[in-house]
This record gives C-alpha cells, structure tokens and sequence, in this order.
C-alpha cells in the first residue's frame, strides 16, 4: 500500500477560551520537583495548576489541513509548556489534527496515535487510521493525530547536522574509532549549542504529558490510543503517568521500557543473530532455486565470503559502492523475511561478479542509509528526524550511556563476536556519550492498565522478547503473537486473526480472555514485506521506515 506523501499541512494558533473541564487533573501533567521514576507527581503548587489549567482552555482554531486532502481532515496548533515544571515559562507548539466520526450519536471519544519514532511524523496518522480501521471502529472514535514535541511542526528541533553526521549506526573498527569518537563528541556538541535550552524537554515523558493536555483542551475525560515501535513505550509511559485517564491502548511492536535505549539499539543486534540462522535454513532448502548452498553452514559461508570480497573491493551499485559492512548492516533488517533475503542477497552477488541486476530487489542494501526527514513538510530542518531522535534516545535516560568511550570500544568488540552480524554497530559509541544528565529519571512501567501488544515473531527493530517484556510490565496487558509473522508492524496485515482481535478490542473494549496466537499467512507476511520498504509512505502501518529508527 504504497501512496504518495502529503502534500505540506497547514496549522494555525489556538485561543485561549473556555473548553470542558479540565479540573484539577493538570496536577498530575507536570513533575514536582523530584519526581519518582514510575508515577506522576502529587505536589504541585496551586499557581502552576491554574497556568496548567489556563492551557487547557485553549480552542484550536480547526482549518482544512491541506486543498489536496479531505475537507474531514482538520489541522491546528495549540501551546504546551517548554518545561512542565515552569508552565508559566517558554511555550512551544504542538501540531495537532483529526478526522471526527460519521457518527457523532455513536462517538465514545477520542483515538490518538503514534507511527513510532523517536522523531516519527504523526499529525497524517488519522488519514492512515481512516483508511484501515472497520466502520465498527471508526464510529466510535474522533480520530486524533499530533507531531510530537520538538518534531515536523511541533517547533521542531535542528542540530544543523550534516547528511555524514547524521549517519550514526557506524561499524567498530580499531583504526577509525578515534574518528567515531570525535563524530559523537560533534554531534552532542552541535545539538548543545543549537538547543541546549531546549534538549532537556524534548523526552518521552513530556511527549505523554503533551498528549494529557490534548485530551484536555478537547474536553475528553480519557483518551483510546494506537502506537507503533517507539508509539508503543509512548503509550506505556503515558499508561504509568495517567493510569486513570488511559481507555483503549494497542501498542504494536512494542520497546522494552527497561532496555531504552541503548538496550533497544543492541536488541537489533541480539534479534539479527536467529534471523540469520533461519535465512541459511531456508536458502540452503532451496538451494537449487539460489545456488547459495545446500546447508546452512554453506549458506553461512557463502555470505561471509561476499562481505569479505566487499571489504576488499565495494561493489557497484550504480555508482553507490557496497562494502562488506553495508553488507552486514543491509542484512541485519532483510534477514527477518528469508524470501527477501535471499533474492536481495543473490543480486548483490551477480553486482559483485559485474553482472546486470534487478535492482528493484535490492533496497535492503541500497536503502540501509536512508536518514533524516525525507519528504517532510516545508520549513522543517533537515535533520529534524536525527535532532529529535537523539534528544529522546538521549534524554529519557541518560544513566543507560557511559561517559566513558573506552566502554563502547569494548562494548562494540565483545558484542561483535557475540552478533557477529550487527553487533559493534549497535555497542559502538553513540552522541549520547557525551549528552547532558536526564532532566528526570527513567519511567518503571508497572501498572494494571488494560491494553493490547501486538508482535510478529520475526520483526527487525522490536524482536519478539522485547514485545514480551513490555506485555509482562503492563500487568493488565494482553498479547497477541503472530507466529512466523515477519516485518514491524502488526496491524494492519489482512490476516482476520491479528486484525480481528485489535478491531475487536477498539470496538467493545474488551480484552481477550487470555493471550492470543495466531499464525501469518503468505498474504500477511507478504504485506509486511511491502510495508518494509524504506520510503513507504501513509497507508502503511510505520511512514519512512528505515532501519535506524523505531
């Protein structure tokens, strides 16, 4: 389901007059002064609630987002504190849109959503959800979609990268790392001077307090919600801060809220590894269809031989040289779906001995690099995508980076001869080395907030036992499991079972009486395969999916 990008929204101010009740709930939006790590604060001084409360009354001022969109699919801009702690201090924006129900008599509130990130585009999210949800759904629901803080046209954030400092998933070798080090240190540096007033805001948790305001100023008691990947620790958080006001969650291809977020970075490591063991399985069953061997170990060796080869002398992809790393990198993602794989794997070797290639089945290598904002609207910095990317991954957590880069460099050698495949990208050093301390601690996800977590079995940013942990942390959870399911995202594939049971769930409310499995289909894994692509675009669960982010 591939589409055309939006053309660029428009936004417009909100005013500050009255909306429904908001109360005495903004209390719990915003950190006391030393906030717990796992729940929202309690003291908060009355001054700071009426400011809260004053943004609360905002009424956007709703326009038609675009000429070329639908006259349904409205856009604006309200204001939300900079520093939640000092809501009568800077403001920035925060985009937001939506599509109302058709029904209004059968509306039970709002739908907010996520496409995953950090640094994910989401205010075209309610076009998507328009297009894949059932009438058995949709009449229930405004659909609502927001750029989160810091990102599109959420006063979005630069670093003024360059394109090669953005290219951060970066191999350990002994004679570049000083280099790599220095990179990193560039990186911090630049956002620092760029944003430093603004980098200790731009985190997960002030994302979700954002989305409390949102169902405030629209005058909803709770808020229903759909996240993908990163949208699915953005769900969890604000499920923990906001337990009361959290009414229908789906958290698709979920993060472990204990490993963000260097452990979700080395997870795509750990997660590679039995891919790869799956992909010689299945080529070397098929051997005489691909010729890359008749055993797995054969197979195995036939790949380390190119990537060798590759090491030695690039390959040419029309003009893009290939190196025995790109290699590695490109097939870490391409492993979780062995078909793709192979037929990407066998074009790459007929590119190595100088013969014509279908270069239509080649993206998991020449598409490895894609970064920053591609086809993001107008205005925004170009390396808005990596600038807000590392505030999160940095700021949310900041206890999880050491300081110390000699620990990445042994990090990335130890973790190299573990995943041999991916593991010194993932270990290696990162900007957040030398990133400054976390405003707050991390958020512990532990409560009993009733949700969904939906996960394939084979998925190349969120493995199968990160989407386990995260339904384990959410007592009140349920999960369902696509097994043999391949790509990231879940919903929506066509198979009736996984759809089935989120469509379900959104509309009666109703949880499965126990954890779910169902089995993909040729079809499902098919659409997963498609979705994969790193330019897919609205209509596809995740837009500008690419295998450096979330």
């Amino acid at each position: 389901m591939h589409r055309r990008r939006l053309a660029p929204l428009a936004a417009v101010s909100a005013l500050a007059t009255l909306a429904p009740a908001f109360a005495a709930s903004t209390a719990t939006a915003a950190p006391a002064a030393a906030p717990s790590a796992g729940t929202p604060s309690a003291v908060f001084s009355p001054a700071a609630k009426s400011v809260l409360d004053r943004y609360a009354k905002q009424k956007p001022t709703w326009k038609r987002c675009d000429a070329e969109t639908s006259a349904a699919y409205q856009c604006a801009t309200v204001k939300v504190p900079l520093d939640y702690r000092k809501p009568g201090g800077k403001r920035i924006d925060l985009a937001i849109s939506r599509i109302r129900t058709a029904e209004p008599g059968k509306r039970r509130g709002i739908l907010l959503s996520n496409p995953g990130g950090p640094g994910g585009e989401g205010l075209w999210m309610p076009l998507m959800m328009k297009e894949e949800l059932p009438r058995s759904v949709l009449k229930s629901y405004d659909l609502v979609g927001f750029d989160p803080r810091g990102v599109g046209r959420s006063s979005p954030v630069s670093c003024n990268l360059t394109p090669e400092q953005e290219n951060w998933l970066r191999p350990y070798k002994a004679e570049t790392y000083a280099k790599d080090v220095a990179w990193a240190r560039t990186v911090a540096d630049k956002c620092s001077e760029k944003m430093g007033d603004r980098l200790p805001h731009i985190t997960t948790r002030n994302t979700a307090r954002d989305m409390d305001l949102v169902r405030a100023i629209l005058g909803e008691k709770k808020l229903s919600y759909f996240g993908y990947s990163y949208g699915t620790y953005l769900g969890a958080v604000y499920a923990q801060l906001f337990p009361s006001r959290a009414d229908r969650f789906v958290l698709d291809s979920a993060v472990d809220p204990q490993r963000a977020w260097r452990g979700m970075i080395q997870w795509w490591a750990e997660g590679a590894e039995p891919a790869f063991d799956r992909w010689t399985e299945w080529a070397a069953a098929r051997s005489k269809t691909y010729g890359l061997g008749d055993t797995p170990k054969k197979v195995e060796g036939t790949f380390w031989d190119l990537v060798a080869r590759a090491g030695e002398d690039p390959i040419d992809l029309d003009g893009q040289p290939v190196t025995g790393d790109d290699i590695r990198s490109g097939m870490r993602a391409a492993v979780f779906s062995p078909q793709s794989a192979t037929e990407a794997f066998v074009e790459l070797k007929k590119a190595a001995d100088g013969k014509p290639v279908a270069t239509e089945k080649l993206k998991a290598f020449t598409g490895s690099a894609v970064r920053g904002t591609a086809g993001a609207a107008v205005g925004t910095p170009a390396d808005n995508g990596t600038a807000s990317f590392w505030a999160v991954v940095c700021g949310d957590n900041s206890a999880v980076w050491s300081g110390d880069p000699e620990t990445y460099r042994r990090d990335a050698i130890e973790d190299k001869g573990r995943y041999p495949l991916f593991g010194d990208f993932a270990s290696s050093i990162k900007p957040c080395a030398f990133w400054g301390k976390s405003a707050e601690p991390a958020t512990v996800i532990k409560n009993k907030v009733g949700s969904l977590v939906v996960q394939n079995e084979w998925d190349s940013q969120t493995p199968l036992p990160s989407g386990q942990a995260l339904h384990a942390q959410l007592k009140g959870s349920r999960m369902v499991t696509v097994l043999g399911g391949e790509g990231h995202g879940v919903y929506p594939s066509g198979n009736t079972c996984t759809d089935g049971a989120v469509n379900r769930y959104l509309a009666t409310g109703k949880l499965p009486a126990k954890d779910v499995t169902c089995k993909a289909t040729a079809a499902s894994n098919a659409q997963a395969r498609q979705n994969e692509k790193p330019d897919a675009l609205p209509g596809s669960p995740v837009p500008e999916r690419a295998p450096n982010r979330f």
